[in-house]
């Protein structure tokens, strides 16, 4: 057996991120050795068979040194909250880079974490599955920088390709928006606590996402010649991950109630349609994070 099938190795870029450091986590649960690519030195995750590899995956001598002799790469970094020129930048030209460089490298998976933002959630949109309308062209900076991101990938051939598309990630850490960056908005910031009640609030844990996308990049989920059943073989799947449906009024009273702030509810049109995982159910996929467990986790660090 050789080294690569005994312990394969996965590059993470934004190893040290929310997402990416729980990714790294369920790889190396996974047996997976990890070459975490980071922009400063010491701050890859400290767990047994992570490897740091520091610099610029944008970069495409970089994207080249990262890959060589990898089965897998995960790229989880786009900078939200940037100006679109560098969501331009770094999320769509910089995760195309490295994805040129996997496909000319031989690596046999890609696996981008995109989000379910890529689509169209306006009011009447409805339910939303993989091949549901894309975000407009006048969409926020961030749906369309990482809707022109999934659609550059599409166009990288030679290695299998998967978008996986969360909605809102849900689970604890300085870094994580729902859980802490959006709270202190709506603590902060009164205009921030408006909302339409019934508008969906989809979502699904940091836990699970990170345990598919692990699942995918180590080869547990098998390629297929059906979406339905699995990747395509050498081709660029989308697949949404969703857990159970909530809505706005389920997370603003949590958060809230655990600020000692009230919500402010409008009337208004809103998209009350689910994200459709039936294709990441046929993967094998179920989340293991209830909407109980996930909201109660939420308020328990609001009030800790």
């Amino acid at each position: 057996m050789t080294e690569s099938a005994a312990a394969p190795v996965v590059v993470v870029t934004g190893a040290n991120g929310f997402v990416g450091s729980h990714v790294c986590a369920a790889l190396v649960e996974r047996g997976a050795r990890v070459r975490a690519v980071v922009r400063r030195a010491g701050t890859a995750p400290d767990l047994p068979g992570v490897e740091e590899a520091v610099g610029e995956f944008s970069d495409p001598e970089v994207a080249r040194s990262v890959v060589e002799g990898v089965a897998a790469v995960v790229t989880t970094v786009h900078p939200m909250g940037s100006d679109r020129e560098t969501q331009q930048r770094i999320g769509v030209e910089g995760t195309t880079t490295i994805a040129r460089a996997a496909a000319a490298a031989g690596v046999e998976r890609f696996v981008h974490v995109s989000t379910a933002s890529v689509y169209d959630r306006s009011a009447a949109a409805g339910d939303i599955d993989e091949d549901a309308r894309l975000a407009p062209d006048d969409g926020d900076d961030y749906s369309v920088t990482k809707r022109d991101t999934d659609v550059a990938l599409a166009a990288v051939d030679g290695t299998t390709r998967v978008l996986v598309r969360p909605p809102a990630i849900l689970g604890p850490g300085e870094t994580s928006i729902w859980n802490t960056l959006r709270p202190a908005d709506l603590r902060d910031d009164e205009s921030q606590r408006h909302d339409v009640p019934d508008r969906t609030f989809a979502w699904v844990h940091v836990v699970d996402l990170a345990s598919f996308t692990a699942d995918l990049a180590v080869g547990r989920i098998a390629t297929a010649d059906d979406a339905a059943a699995g990747p395509l073989a050498g081709g660029c799947t989308p697949v949404n991950l969703a857990a159970a449906p909530a809505t706005q009024r389920d997370y603003y009273d949590t958060v809230c109630a655990a600020l000692g702030v009230d919500p402010v509810w409008d009337d208004g049109p809103a998209w009350t349609g689910r994200i459709v995982a039936d294709r990441a159910h046929g993967w094998g996929w179920r989340p293991r994070v209830d909407r109980d467990r996930a909201f109660t986790e939420i308020a328990a660090g609001l009030r800790g």
